[in-house]
């Protein structure tokens, strides 16, 4: 697992916003990573608890496509169908998500991940149960796919 920033294979536009750093991703197993601004703070001055759900849910995510990954090209998309989250202590600083595959079936990956602060210690762990698409229905009876790679130049 390399430590060196990798691009996200698919375009996320909410995860780019945010700061979100895909560091690796591979055999079931994903770490982001993200240098904690001031836009991530909530009003005691930590983590703001959304930012630590979205890396929870981006890292198991990334760790379920992961497995259906072959030669680096992605696999399906995911959606999260559940998350469970448990907060166990102030996120300051950067901060890492590990998200770790532990089962998967034809249509559904079960995860966890967990948030580490620079010291190593938990600050918050999730469980989530995602379902994976190859596109998404569309009012009108179409198909809506992913967009691959990184913003488009302006």
């Amino acid at each position: 697992m390399s430590s060196q920033r990798i691009p996200f294979p698919y375009r996320i536009p909410f995860v780019e916003e945010l700061g979100l750093e895909l560091h690796s991703v591979g055999d079931g197993k994903a770490e982001l990573r993200v240098d904690l601004a001031e836009a991530h703070l909530n009003s005691w001055e930590v983590a703001h608890g959304g930012v630590l759900m979205t890396m929870l849910d981006v890292a198991m995510a990334q760790a379920a496509r992961s497995a259906h990954r072959h030669d680096g090209v992605a696999g399906p998309g995911v959606a999260t169908i559940e998350m469970k989250t448990s907060f166990v202590r102030p996120a300051e600083g950067e901060l890492r998500a590990l998200g770790r595959l532990l089962h998967r079936t034809a249509t559904l990956a079960f995860c966890e991940a967990s948030v580490l602060d620079g010291e190593g210690q938990l600050c918050a762990h999730a469980t989530g149960t995602f379902k994976y698409l190859r596109a998404l229905p569309t009012p009108k009876g179409g198909l809506k796919v992913q967009r691959r790679g990184p913003k488009p130049p302006e």
